[in-house]
């Protein structure tokens, strides 16, 4: 057994290990926790094997961009968790372990991906991944391609219609109006006559009582 061999399995274990904290651990901010380090350790496993277009993808996309959104999102919803308002100190120290094993799994991939002689690659000729990909994806996957982007495209305007809401109420912006404003529909000059305020007036002395 080899070190490729060997990391495979120790990211592998890792991902497990992190998928099962996702839906075992109460608190949500660990989940998501969890979950971010699952798609990273997923993503060695992708690197290792050869894809490496994947696995980059899947660190920049989903670890980058919708875990860091996960993470703000329940963060900032009103959850009746009475943990979750103690403050950013209280998940200080499963962040610093999540980080702590992100670090060596990178540090390991480094590794093993130096002392591979031959690494496991999709293309058949032994070039780079990425390229064969992208030739593959631009020539003869050209039209699902496209019509994947239409289909996203299509679902994206479509989520946005159906959650389109007019409430009493809520304010909206009229591109068109605020472009036909003019400065005398926001400013207005108005005279008003000097007053000079009142002297303070004098306390009246307080009297003693007589015994």
């Amino acid at each position: 057994m080899d070190l490729a061999q060997i990391a495979f399995f120790v990211f592998a274990f890792a991902a497990t290990a992190a998928a099962v904290a996702v839906i075992s651990v109460k608190n949500p901010v660990h989940a998501a926790l969890s979950l971010v380090l699952t798609f990273f350790s997923v993503a060695c496993v992708w690197i290792i094997a050869g894809a490496e277009f994947l696995g980059v993808a899947l660190i920049l996309v989903y670890v980058g961009a919708v875990m860091v959104l996960f993470l703000f999102v329940v963060m900032m919803l009103d959850i009746d968790v009475a943990p979750l308002r103690e403050g950013y100190v209280r998940y200080l120290p499963v962040g610093l372990l999540v980080a702590v094993v992100m670090l060596v799994e990178m540090l390991t991939l480094i590794g093993v991906k130096a002392n591979i002689a031959t690494p496991l690659t999709a293309d058949p000729s032994g070039g780079e991944n990425t390229k064969w990909l992208a030739r593959a994806l631009f020539t003869e996957f050209l039209l699902p391609f496209e019509v994947a982007a239409v289909i996203l495209t299509v679902a994206v305007i479509a989520a946005v219609m159906l959650t389109l809401r007019r409430r009493p109420g809520a304010k909206h912006q009229n591109p068109s109006e605020q472009a036909r404003v003019r400065a005398g529909d926001r400013l207005r000059m108005v005279k008003m006559d000097a007053v000079k305020p009142l002297p303070p007036e004098p306390e009246a002395p307080v009297e003693e009582a007589k015994p």
